[in-house]
């Protein structure tokens, strides 16, 4: 019995994913090069359904994709050692350890700017005054930008 196929839309439906951005994960070499139906339209089946529903997860979890790279070749190696995907990890998590710290620091010093605002009009205003003022201010910390 053959495997079931599926269009790009299809499986941009399946994976909650744009075909946009299917076609640049095929491009980046995350997903293999698909075949091609008989009028030309692209075919994927199942391993490439299990493939880019991988991928998703892990760029869910705000990994990049170069590591997305290497976890992909890791699980085609499956008798190999998982020791770098535990340091990948542990890594990952002191990047997000260090993002909290400065997004509780940022928000500190935004909740300092509102404390300062006792209303009036715009001229007068304490937040943008201070939002002006980098030296009144402790906010030298890199923060991500969603």
């Amino acid at each position: 019995m053959s495997q079931p196929r599926y269009k790009i839309g299809q499986l941009a439906e399946m994976t909650d994913c744009q075909p946009v951005t299917i076609r640049y994960y095929e491009k980046e070499g995350l997903l293999a090069k698909p075949s091609r139906s008989g009028n030309g339209y692209r075919s994927y089946g199942p391993d490439d359904l299990e493939r880019l529903r991988f991928v998703r997860h892990c760029r869910d979890h705000g990994i990049t994709l170069s590591d997305v790279k290497i976890l992909l070749r890791l699980r085609e190696a499956p008798e190999g050692d998982c020791q770098p995907v535990d340091q990948m990890v542990n890594r990952l998590i002191g990047q997000l350890d260090e993002q909290l710290k400065s997004i509780k620091h940022l928000k500190k010093n935004l909740e300092t700017l509102k404390g300062r605002c006792h209303g009036g009009s715009i001229a007068d205003c304490a937040i943008l005054k201070g939002l002006s003022d980098r030296s009144s201010c402790s906010c030298g910390a890199q923060v991500p930008r969603p």
